[in-house]
């Protein structure tokens, strides 16, 4: 058994350079020390901030200031993520997170001061300061939402009362992760296992379909056995979403949620809508599967069976970056020598080393390069990993480089549209220019699987999640019973005759927690669609549709989402960026199925 590396042991080549934001701890504690010190003058804007232009500009043009330098320390946390055992970061993440908490504390009357002035007074101010020009479109942002506020006692009323308004999604995490047991199994070697939510994903993967069946049911009978009280704590949940939405005068808790990101719900409907047109592919899918599994049904325990081994291909660091800077070729020389820099000048943390946190992200504000987390093991995926997270980098670092401090964060509703655009070049460079079709099929396989869990099934739960919000406006009582039978429907059409839908699938819908996040799951649906759009756009040599991706790239947060996609040659209220991933998912069943049947000739 290898033994994990510690920290010291990584090669330094392969570690992120946090220097470049300060050359010792000591730097980041004086920074420390200086924001502790300047948090203090947030008081002294309380009761004047818009009592005149001067007065607004100069508590914005304060606050940026103090929040580049909060920022910043933000170093601590990377630091921390390096190896989570190091008592000194510990300490250094511990101070800088109490910072965050003071700051939201002694800034909580701002948003009740500036939305007690009229907009047109900020305007006003606005026109006659012409350093207040870049702030225009944020404070536009935040004066959208006065129409919805209460009064100051109501506001004071609701606030009292919100840690219990807001709690049932508390509750169902409690209940679903501490109290649910899910008893045994008989796994693939004979041997009775605990099941748990944690190895369920391996058990319905398993290519024993007596050991899925198992899991799938036993799973299914621990949500049954509570499904009275993961009914009401959701009723709850929807009551409350509803009601906070009528009461902010917003036409329905759906229109309140979509609201902070400016998207209108014919946006929502127009993706259901177009799925609906074009649910044939995704049959085809599953006919594929059901074909190549070699069953005479096709239950809902089978979906996730891998169709084919995935390739067991290896490969170093630097090849990944090759390859990686090879796919993004399209994306133009501007694109490719930033990348270039930043893969060659410790922006990457690569390796894993004991203590160092899982996963990957992207990480960078406007006074740091963009940095990136792996834990690069050397396959396919990790590959992958790679060129997604630095889609977030670089769509961080065109914003940064191309706008003043206010404008240079783009919203979280664009932010996964590079990262699959980078994603999907590096899939469809790796099938023209590889030799192995397994490692063809392989990728094959991983895109099918991203277009049926994201364009069909988060679709599905978009359609659940609008038609039960829908149901308790028009007064439904959202029992267990309605929920079921409401989810199994939706089954029957998702899944057509294709799939042979066991009684028990109708529980699922109490196991997605994303429920509980306010008609979030829409935006799944919406990010891979545009980077499908933009990447076929892109590879078909559509004029002008690289450098408006750039375009999009470079506007940060100096306008609406919608806006900024716009530039991007995307409407999203249109069928045609819905449909472009559509295809696209019905051409990559149609590439496996050719390279798969010549593959089985091949091995006969």
């Amino acid at each position: 058994m290898q033994k994990e590396k510690t920290r010291n042991e990584i090669k330094d080549e392969y570690k992120w350079d946090l220097t470049k934001i300060f050359k010792s701890d000591e730097e980041c504690y004086k920074e420390l020390k200086d924001c502790e010190e300047l948090l203090s003058k947030y008081t002294s804007f309380k009761g004047k901030i818009t009592k005149s232009s001067k007065n607004l500009l100069d508590y914005l043009e304060f606050s940026d200031k103090f929040e580049r330098k909060l920022y910043k320390v933000y170093y601590a946390h990377l630091h921390f993520d390096e190896d989570t055992t190091n008592v000194k970061y510990q300490k250094l993440k511990g101070k800088v997170d109490q910072l965050f908490q003071k700051l939201r504390a002694i800034t909580s009357y701002v948003p009740e001061e500036l939305l007690a002035t009229d907009y047109e007074v900020i305007k006003k101010y606005i026109n006659e300061e012409p350093k207040l020009e870049v702030y225009r479109h944020s404070l536009d942002n935040y004066y959208r939402f006065q129409k919805h506020i209460l009064s100051e006692e109501q506001e004071k009323i609701v606030s009292a009362f919100s840690q219990v308004l807001t709690s049932s999604e508390d509750i169902y995490d409690a209940l679903t992760d501490s109290d649910l047991t899910f008893g045994t199994i008989i796994d693939e070697d004979g041997k009775e296992v605990e099941l748990t939510k944690s190895n369920y994903t391996l058990y319905i993967r398993s290519k024993n379909r007596n050991v899925r069946k198992q899991a799938f049911e036993k799973l299914s009978k621990a949500y049954n056995d509570h499904k009275n009280t993961i009914a009401k704590t959701f009723e709850t949940y929807v009551e409350y979403k509803t009601k906070s939405a009528k009461l902010h005068n917003y036409s329905s808790s759906i229109e309140a949620s979509l609201f902070k990101d400016n998207i209108t719900t014919d946006v929502y409907d127009n993706i259901i809508n177009t799925v609906h047109d074009n649910l044939e592919i995704a049959y085809k899918y599953f006919r594929l599967k059901k074909e190549i599994l070699g069953l005479d049904e096709l239950h809902n325990y089978d979906l996730y069976c891998e169709l084919i081994k995935d390739s067991n291909k290896k490969y170093t660091f630097d090849e990944a970056k090759d390859i990686v800077l090879k796919a993004m070729e399209p994306l133009g020389d501007d694109y490719v020598r930033k990348l270039k820099h930043a893969l060659s000048d410790n922006w990457v943390d690569v390796y894993h080393n004991k203590g160092k946190r899982g996963g990957a992200y992207s990480s960078g504000f406007y006074d740091t390069v963009p940095y990136v987390l792996l834990n690069f093991e050397g396959t396919i995926s990790d590959v992958s990993t790679l060129a997604h997270e630095f889609g977030h980098s670089m769509h961080t670092l065109y914003s940064c480089e191309n706008n003043e401090y206010p404008n240079s964060s783009y919203q979280i509703f664009v932010a996964e549209v590079a990262s699959t655009v980078n994603e999907l070049l590096l899939s469809k460079y790796l099938i023209a220019t590889s030799d192995s079709n397994d490692e063809k099929l392989t990728i094959l396989n991983n895109l099918m699987e991203l277009f049926k869990a994201t364009i069909i099934r988060q679709t599905m739960f978009a359609e659940f999640e609008r038609d039960v919000h829908v149901a308790r406006e028009n007064g439904e009582v959202l029992t267990h019973d309605f929920l079921e039978n409401k989810y199994f429907e939706l089954n029957k059409l998702y899944f057509g005759d294709t799939v042979k839908l066991d009684d028990d699938i109708k529980y699922e819908w109490s196991r997605v927690p994303h429920f509980y996040y306010g008609f979030y799951v829409y935006k799944y649906v919406i990010g891979l669609s545009c980077a499908c759009y933009i990447v076929e756009n892109i590879l078909d040599g559509k004029e002008n549709a690289r450098d408006n991706y750039i375009k999009f790239l470079s506007s940060g947060g100096s306008m609406y989402p919608r806006d900024e996609l716009l530039i991007a040659g995307i409407d999203i209220t249109k069928k045609d960026v819905i449909e472009s991933a559509l295809n696209m998912f019905d051409d990559v069943i149609s590439e496996f199925k050719e390279i798969y049947g010549t593959n089985k000739v091949k091995k006969r």
